[in-house]
């Protein structure tokens, strides 16, 4: 079924940060009632200093799930090409378990080439790498739902797999899977997802929906049943001119201009966030992930008690 409500969330690199201020943050957006918190899963700090410590992100989601008790967590997003798929559905399960059920698993094909150069890590081409994250997908569905399976593809294979307990979701926790792609990576949201997440402004996303939506047709799913999600930074503020750094930084890191970056991200005073919500809502999205890296307490505390009511 489509989303009952609005959901709203924040991810948090393991960068620029202690493990206690990521356990303090996750712990405060629990309490002032964000629905989700993310980790990134990188080996190495992106787009800032490469030797800013930062931890791994499975690990801190295992540890982050005994520090919290409702708020739904996850990595936003896993990369496919780090991981054996038949690991990586261990590693979800035993978090699964662990957070009594709460965990949202995201995933995506991978794209920094530098760290998989660094680590000697196989990337290939944006074909090869969405054809490795669907048969990924393929794999630990098969794991989380069958007793012994056996699959033999062009990139995993298993021979009787057993992988006890299965997940406490059933018939196994929702699947997140991330990208912009039009061709190659949203007919794999429309096989596996239950949430796309992806970035741009609302008039990206209107297309992208629709997109999707003729992709969902060809699988014979419903388009409106899969949650839309968009990744976005936020400042509630009256003063643009301060946040002039953030949008600097992420029009680079984006690689758009920073007319485009200001519609690609939540800006202004109350009012404007609400009006430029609406317009993604509008779009089709239900569920706003503010990317806080480095950590701004100001900002998510203010967009829980100036914003979020207005949704509930």
């Amino acid at each position: 079924m489509p989303p009952s409500r609005i959901r709203f969330g924040i991810q948090t690199g393991q960068q620029f940060a202690s493990w206690d201020e990521i356990v303090r943050i996750w712990r405060r957006a629990e309490a002032l009632g964000y629905d989700t918190a993310w980790t990134y899963d990188h080996f190495v700090a992106v787009m800032m200093d490469p030797f800013d410590p930062c931890l791994e992100a499975w690990s801190c989601l295992a540890a982050l799930a005994v520090h919290t008790e409702r708020i739904r967590i996850g990595t936003l997003v896993t990369g496919n090409t780090y991981r054996h798929p038949a690991i990586l559905a261990k590693m979800a399960t035993t978090v699964d378990v662990i957070s009594n059920g709460r965990l949202e698993f995201g995933i995506g094909a991978g794209w920094y080439e530098p760290e998989h150069v660094m680590l000697g890590l196989p990337f290939g081409s944006v074909a090869s790498r969405c054809a490795r994250l669907d048969e990924a997908l393929g794999v630990i569905r098969a794991l989380w739902q069958e007793h012994q399976p056996s699959i033999t593809g062009a990139h995993y294979a298993l021979r009787a797999a057993i992988a006890e307990p299965k997940p406490i979701q059933r018939p196994y926790p929702p699947i997140t899977v991330a990208g912009a792609g039009e061709r190659r990576l949203l007919p794999i949201v429309a096989r596996h997802a239950d949430t796309w997440s992806s970035f741009g402004s609302p008039e990206v996303y209107r297309r992208k929906i629709e997109i999707l939506r003729r992709c969902c047709d060809a699988e014979e799913r419903d388009c409106s049943a899969i949650e839309k999600q968009v990744l976005v930074p936020a400042a509630i503020t009256s003063d643009l001119a301060a946040v002039a750094p953030l949008i600097q930084g992420y029009a680079m890191y984006q690689g758009i201009s920073q007319d485009e970056a200001r519609c690609w991200m939540l800006l202004g005073d109350r009012d404007q966030v609400c009006q430029q919500i609406d317009a993604f809502v509008a779009a089709g999205v239900s569920h706003f992930v503010l990317t806080l890296s480095p950590y701004n307490f100001d900002v998510f505390e203010r967009f829980a008690a100036d914003v979020m009511p207005r949704y509930r």
